[in-house]
């Protein structure tokens, strides 16, 4: 291993971290970089805030061979680690400067399992316990870790991962011959045992899927995600599209479609916040979802028995299934009905409905809201 300097490993390390979105926020993909060279990203809070965190890997250095993974094992890149208290060293400094409020650690296995999640521990111990710090930790928990490590983890950290990369067996060996797929779900079951103790991280358990990088089909990633959220109370999962990396086996494959990850967070969404289930969701006929329009106006499409939905009397699970209607727009129509009746497409335009996507699909007092919408275009023309 070349000897590297402290920034040079920091900005080796942080940039390697980019292939883990576990820390990332779907939908706001802005990053910059920090004085040190690393990344720092925005992160959703289960209270709904953002916060900056740095994201970065203990050890790029690893023993697994994971055809798709910049870090794999035998792969042409520079190589390096950082200690426990050099770490600390780094996010203290751009902490105390405000540029951060939280911590991102993932690390390549280094050495060995033992070594590397032991290490990654250390690091964020010293930072609760000697320096007090209170913040966002999301610690990334390897496949291999024993159950005592795993048990610290979730009371040091304000959320954990496990990252299970492919939704079955088969799956995950064409992609990552070294990981074992029964092993990983296992961790999922001890977390969701020491849950029901009422041990678990504030913040929850996520996961990660490879989206492309072997041949499974979007209903199969689904499937399983809809499993790890039932079974196992998952905060989040998410979904990463293939990107070929130089240096690896998997280097002349090309990038997956980036549609197909939105479509799949689409769904994701669906499922966690508007009360679809699995069989509600269009698929092709080649278990992919399409992706020239989006999974809820396709569910729209193939109903037409349930629309046009009245605005002034639907109900907010009704609501939820017009397209271009969210959560908090269809709270404030119910909200504003209390008051009174609404009476034109401009309330809808102004709480934040996309007009164009959700009037073919509303009637506002027994009037088409699209017919509404074409005059208010016209007295433009």
């Amino acid at each position: 291993m070349a000897f590297l300097d402290f920034d040079d490993k920091v900005r080796l390390l942080a940039d390697s971290a980019r292939f883990d979105l576990c820390g990332s926020c779907f939908g706001q993909l802005s990053r910059k970089s920090s004085p040190q060279g690393g990344w720092i990203y925005p992160t959703s809070l289960p209270d709904g805030r953002v916060v900056k965190v740095l994201k970065i890997l203990l050890s790029n250095d690893c023993v697994h061979n994971c055809f798709y993974c910049a870090n794999r094992l035998g792969s042409p890149f520079r190589r390096t680690s950082l200690k426990a208290e050099e770490l600390v060293k780094l996010f203290l400094h751009l902490w105390q400067k405000g540029l951060v409020k939280g911590l991102f650690l993932s690390s390549a296995v280094s050495r060995d399992p033992v070594w590397t999640m032991n290490e990654m521990l250390r690091t964020v111990e010293i930072l609760r316990k000697k320096f007090n710090f209170k913040g966002y930790v999301h610690l990334k928990i390897l496949p291999e870790a024993t159950h005592d490590y795993i048990e610290e983890a979730v009371h040091l950290a304000s959320r954990v991962s496990v990252n299970l990369e492919a939704p079955n067996p088969h799956h995950l060996s064409s992609i990552a011959p070294q990981k074992n797929f029964s092993k990983i779900m296992t961790l999922f079951s001890f977390l969701s045992d020491l849950r029901r103790k009422g041990l678990c991280a504030p913040a929850g358990i996520t996961t990660q899927f490879v989206v492309g990088g072997s041949t499974e089909k979007d209903r199969e990633i689904l499937s399983t995600a809809f499993s790890l959220y039932k079974k196992f109370y998952l905060a989040r999962v998410y979904y990463s599209a293939f990107q070929p990396v130089w240096g690896t086996p998997f280097a002349d494959r090309p990038a997956v479609n980036p549609w197909r990850e939105v479509r799949l967070y689409q769904v994701d969404y669906l499922l966690r916040k508007y009360r679809f289930s699995l069989s509600e969701i269009c698929f092709s006929e080649d278990g992919n979802l399409p992706l020239d329009k989006d999974p809820k106006t396709l569910w729209a499409l193939k109903h037409p028995e349930f629309f046009p939905v009245e605005v002034n009397k639907a109900s907010f699970e009704d609501l939820l299934r017009v397209p271009g209607i969210g959560s908090l727009s269809a709270k404030r129509i119910v909200e504003v009905r209390k008051e009174g009746k609404i009476t034109d497409v401009s309330f809808l335009k102004r709480i934040g409905i996309r007009l164009k996507k959700a009037a073919p699909f509303l009637l506002i007092n027994g009037k088409k809201a699209c017919d509404s919408v074409r005059k208010q275009l016209s007295l433009f023309y």
